[in-house]
C-alpha cells in the first residue's frame, strides 16, 4: 500500500466517488453532496495542503482517502480530518489505520497536537475506530447530525 497526492485533474471521479459514498455510508443519503462545489474546495484545499489530500492505494488501485488540513478551533491550531474514507471491501481489515497514521504524521509536520473531525452519530463503524483510537466526543454540531470529537497526536 502507498499513498499519492490527490490530484484533481486526474482524480477526480475518484474522489468525487469516494466523498459521495462517504454521505451514503454516514447519513444513508448523498442529497445534500454537491459535486461542483466539492471539487472546488477539495481543489482551495490541496493549494494549501497538497500533503493533507491524499489517496491510499493498494496494487495501484485506489482503497482509500485521506483529506485532512490545518484550522484555527477556538483560537487554537488544530489538525482536521475532513474524510477518513475506505472502500466497502477494505472497511474493518486495517488499512483505515494506515490513513490515521499518515493523519498523524501529517499533523505532527505542521506542528498541532490535536486533531479533530465530525462523524454522524449513526455512523457506528466510525465511531467504533475513532474511539480504538483514543478520541473523544467533545460535542453535538449542526442540530446534532455530527459530533466532533477529539484526539491527541501522538509523538513520533
Amino acid at each position: 500500500m502507498y499513498f499519492k497526492r490527490i490530484n484533481v485533474n486526474k482524480h477526480k471521479e475518484t474522489a468525487v466517488s469516494f466523498r459521495e459514498d462517504s454521505f451514503f455510508v454516514s447519513f444513508g443519503t448523498a442529497d445534500h453532496f454537491n459535486k461542483d462545489e466539492y471539487l472546488r474546495w477539495l481543489s482551495s484545499q490541496i493549494k494549501c495542503f497538497p500533503d493533507g489530500f491524499m489517496l491510499l492505494l493498494h496494487n495501484g488501485q485506489p482503497i482509500g482517502q485521506l483529506e485532512a488540513s490545518i484550522k484555527f478551533y477556538r483560537s487554537q491550531k488544530i489538525g482536521y480530518v475532513h474524510l477518513y474514507y475506505m472502500t466497502e471491501q477494505q472497511r474493518g481489515r486495517g488499512s483505515g489505520t494506515k490513513l490515521h497514521q499518515y493523519a498523524n504524521q501529517f499533523f505532527r509536520a505542521n506542528g498541532v497536537s490535536e486533531y479533530h473531525l465530525r462523524v454522524s452519530p449513526g455512523n457506528e463503524a466510525a465511531l467504533s475506530f475513532y474511539r480504538k483510537k483514543n478520541m473523544e466526543v467533545i460535542g453535538s454540531e449542526c442540530n446534532g447530525k455530527v459530533l466532533r470529537m477529539r484526539g491527541a497526536v501522538p509523538p513520533e
